[in-house]
Order: C-alpha cells, then sequence, then structure tokens
C-alpha cells in the first residue's frame, strides 16, 4: 500500500486553502501572522502523525521491520534471530627475565591496543601448559607461555589482526607483554535482518514440503470428495520397503480415473521428500451389503423412515476412510437416530454375516445395497 504522504508545505497550503474557502472575507495568512503561526504548528503535529503511521506500518511487517521489531515479528512463529559467535584465538604471555614461576589463570582478560576489544583466557586441558586445575604454568625457566582466548562479545570486530593484543587488564606478576601473533578468527555479528528474513523464507517454505502433512494436503489440493491414505515404508502389495511411500487415491467411485492419478502424482512430486520414491495407486474395493430389520411406532410413515435409514447408512459408508470400519453398532445407531418412530432394529447383517467389516491399508468399502424390511 502506498500512503499519498505530503510534505509540511503542501500541509500548510492544504490548510490555507480550506480556511480562505470557508471565509467571506480574504484571510491574512502572510508571514508572521497569528493565523499562518497556528496552520505551520497544526501541520508540524500533522506532520509528526504522519511519521508515526509510517513507523506502524513498517513495524507490522517483517519486510521492513528492523531490529527488535523483527525480532518480535518472528516470535510469532517461533523462530528467533541466531545468535553471533565470539572470536578466538591464542596470545602469547611473556616478560624480559626468566626465574619466576607463575600463573596465567583462567578469566585473565587482555586488550587491543586501542581497548575496544577485549578477551579473556579459556580452559584448555590439552594444552601442554595446562596445570590441572584453575589456569596455565609459565615455569620459572620459560620466557613465555601461550594460551587460547576468546572475545567477551560476540561479533566480527573481535577478528583483530595479528599483534593487536598489547594490554594486560590485571597485572601478573612475572609476566611483562602479551601479544597475538596470529590474527584472532571465527567472529561472527548475529543474525542480519536480511539473513534473518531470507531464513523465515526458507522457514515457512519449509512448512509445506517433504512431511506426510504436506503430501496429504497436497492431494487434498487436488479437488473436493477424495478420501486417500500415506503408507510409508511399504511397497504396493504392502511389503516393507524403507524410503518407499504409497498414496491410495479414492474419488468416492473405488475406482478413480488415471487423470486424477495422474494429477495426483503431479501434486505429491512438488512436495515429496528428496530421495524418497512413491507410488499412487486407486484403491482395493471391499463391497458391503447391509440388511436390517426395522420396527417403527407410526406405520403410516414407516416406509418413508426406512427410505431415509437407507441413505443415511449409504452416506455414512462413502464417509468412511479408507482402511476404515463398517460397524454393525454404528448402522443400527445411525437407523435409530434417523427418526423418533424407530422402536427397533435387529437381525442386522453385513455381506450376510453379523460381524464388523475393515477394509485393508490400501482398501475402501464400496456400499453395494442396503436393504431396510
Amino acid at each position: 500500500m502506498i500512503l499519498p504522504l505530503q510534505n509540511f508545505t503542501t500541509l500548510v497550503q492544504n490548510m490555507a486553502a480550506g480556511v480562505q474557502g470557508g471565509a467571506s472575507q480574504l484571510i491574512d495568512l502572510s508571514i508572521g501572522s497569528v493565523l499562518r503561526a497556528l496552520l505551520e504548528a497544526c501541520a508540524s503535529i500533522a506532520l509528526w502523525m504522519q511519521w508515526l503511521i509510517l513507523q506502524v506500518l513498517s513495524m507490522t511487517r517483517a519486510a521492513t521491520s528492523s531490529g527488535s521489531d523483527l525480532d518480535s515479528w518472528m516470535a510469532d512463529f517461533s523462530l528467533t534471530r541466531l545468535a553471533g559467535s565470539p572470536a578466538a584465538g591464542f596470545v602469547t604471555f611473556s616478560r624480559y627475565t626468566v626465574g619466576i614461576a607463575t600463573t596465567i589463570p583462567v578469566g585473565e582478560q587482555v586488550r587491543v591496543g586501542n581497548g575496544t576489544q577485549s578477551f579473556a583466557v579459556v580452559a584448555a586441558p590439552s594444552n601442554p601448559a595446562w596445570n590441572g586445575a584453575n589456569g596455565y604454568s609459565l615455569t620459572a625457566s620459560s620466557a613465555g607461555v601461550t594460551v587460547p582466548v576468546q572475545a567477551l562479545l560476540p561479533g566480527s570486530a573481535g577478528n583483530v589482526q595479528p599483534n593487536a593484543i598489547q594490554l594486560i587488564t590485571s597485572p601478573i606478576p612475572g609476566v611483562d607483554t602479551v601479544t597475538n601473533s596470529l590474527a584472532m578468527t571465527g567472529g561472527i555479528d548475529p543474525e542480519s535482518d536480511a539473513a534473518f528474513r531470507l531464513r523465515f523464507q526458507l522457514y515457512i517454505n519449509s512448512r509445506s514440503l517433504a512431511t506426510g502433512t504436506a503430501v496429504a494436503y497436497a492431494i487434498a489440493s487436488v479437488q473436493q470428495g477424495l478420501r486417500y491414505a500415506v503408507l510409508e515404508n511399504v511397497d504396493t502389495l504392502g511389503n516393507p520397503l524403507p524410503g518407499n511411500f504409497c498414496v491410495v487415491l479414492d474419488d468416492g467411485t473405488g475406482d478413480p480415473p488415471a487423470s486424477l492419478i495422474s494429477e495426483a502424482g503431479a501434486a505429491i512430486e512438488a512436495v515429496r521428500p528428496i530421495g524418497a520414491t512413491y507410488a499412487v495407486n486407486g484403491p482395493v474395493v471391499v463391497e458391503a451389503s447391509v440388511a436390517m430389520a426395522v420396527s417403527t411406532s407410526n406405520p403410516l410413515t414407516a416406509a418413508q423412515v426406512k427410505t431415509q435409514i437407507q441413505q443415511n447408512v449409504t452416506a455414512w459408508i462413502a464417509g468412511l476412510p479408507i482402511a476404515g470400519t463398517l460397524a454393525i453398532s454404528m448402522i443400527e445407531a445411525i437407523a435409530h437416530n434417523t427418526d423418533p418412530s424407530v422402536v427397533s432394529v435387529s437381525e442386522t447383517t453385513i455381506n450376510g454375516a453379523d460381524l464388523n467389516v475393515t477394509a485393508p491399508d490400501n482398501g475402501v468399502l464400496l456400499c453395494s445395497g442396503v436393504t431396510v424390511n
């Protein structure tokens, strides 16, 4: 959205035109007049309000917000800015005259010549000079010892050049100088706003890719009325096959057309995990013929109620998911809930038996008829 902004001069001119247009005589708007001063004061406030509006607009969008405002915006997605890392390297503590044994303690601070960057000695038990407790030993016969240090603050500013470190913060008996023969390295600034925004784009894009939910969403987006299942690490026959997944797809007919299978495959291809193979197939159809005896309290509406029961049971079976279960108890419950006049439901069978029927993992139940006696 492009806001119709106005500068100070335009604001004053518009105000003056409005005042003059509503006056019955010529208004004195010369420099120094009371009305001119009032209009300029109002224009200053309007300019400030305009600036506040722009600030609010910039803070409410990731593309224009910055710093803590961008962090706040990203926090709604539980995304945080990547922290910087401190520079690290080695410094050598030296002395002019040997003969005194001393210890360089962990935590001892050193600085660059201008004092802008500080480093602290860190523990490194693998260092030959490590004393096994709290620092590094400078023996009486040694002129110096090299120890690891790390910048106190993260950031690239800690990547100082060789021989830049020259100051010892706290005097150490028996130590005269300190320097770094090699540059400090590894200092990285906290993630910039631009990099944060770019990573957010990758974050959002990754939410829809390479997951079971992404595959399911891709299938569901092909068209309405589909029922599907995603079977992982199996082949089309249900045998174990790591890295492969099978999509069983049905449009309610039990025999989806090849064009639908192809369209679903294209949608899955756009989001499938890299390195994974897949197949899209129609379902194995399990036909189900339902029969039941229903008694009603009103003979005048019995035929109509039985017809409605047939329709309700048929619709319920059509809505069962892949690998769904056709339960006798649910059929009878549907019949009872169809109309208050239903007194009893008995002799319910599925395919001639009083047993529930469950479709296989790659199968669907297709109603071949509902008989209500």
